[in-house]
Formats: C-alpha cells, sequence, structure tokens
C-alpha cells in the first residue's frame, strides 16, 4: 500500500474488495479501518463528499479533502494497482 494511504493525521486511508462498479474513491476512518467511515469519490474533475458515516469533525474533513487532492494522482494509481485494471 503506498504511504500517501496508510496514515494522515490518524486517519488511515483504504480501498474495500468487493464495491464493483463504483467509480474510484477512498475511505477514511480514524485509527483503523470501519464500517463506520467517510467516503469520497475521486472524479476527473473534482474530488466529492459522498458520506460521512464515521462522523468525521467538519475541520479534519477539510484538511482530509485538501490531502485527497494534494495526493489524488497517488490515490487513483493505488486504486489502479489495487483492483488489477
Amino acid at each position: 500500500m503506498p504511504r500517501v494511504l496508510l496514515d494522515f493525521r490518524g486517519y488511515v486511508f483504504y480501498f474495500y474488495s468487493r464495491e464493483d462498479g463504483e467509480p474510484i474513491h477512498v475511505h477514511i476512518s480514524k485509527g483503523k479501518q470501519s464500517e463506520n467511515c467517510a467516503k469520497f469519490w475521486i472524479k476527473r474533475d473534482s474530488v466529492e463528499l459522498a458520506h460521512n458515516n464515521g462522523r468525521i469533525p467538519k475541520k479534519d474533513l477539510k484538511l482530509i479533502y485538501e490531502y485527497i487532492c494534494s495526493n489524488r494522482e497517488e490515490i487513483v494509481f493505488a486504486w489502479y494497482q489495487y483492483f488489477g485494471i
């Protein structure tokens, strides 16, 4: 897993294997993977919050959003490697 996806300010970034048909996205949780997480769609020209089921504070979501935007290419590359596309 690329370093960019390992840890950011105590949050972990990860993919789930069985999400066929969904566009590129990343899940984020505090400390460890959890079903209660935030999900960001990574689109061609934008990054969008899909949901915040992990109830991550708005201040942290803003920092996470900026982090994803800054590391977008690496995350997309990791997505394609992970799913073998």
